[in-house]
């Protein structure tokens, strides 16, 4: 019995929102690079990966807090 190894695809979520994922970037790069087109990233949350079966699913998560 042989046993194969192989690197599941990274998956990025934000608010029910898909993300393609940007190869050679960290996951901190990858959110970044998301900050232009939702200035909300900036300050937010990253969780995972957590394993579904078919990839490293990260969430990026509002960073929540009181204003004023």
């Amino acid at each position: 019995m042989t046993l194969q190894v192989q690197a599941l695809p990274r998956a990025f979520s934000y608010g029910g929102l898909k993300l393609p994922d940007i190869p050679g970037l960290t996951v901190a790069q990858v959110r970044d690079h998301y900050t232009t087109q939702y200035p909300e990233l900036a300050t937010s949350t990253i969780t995972g990966p957590e394993a579904t079966g078919t990839c490293m699913q990260y969430t990026f998560s509002r960073a929540i807090g009181s204003k004023g």
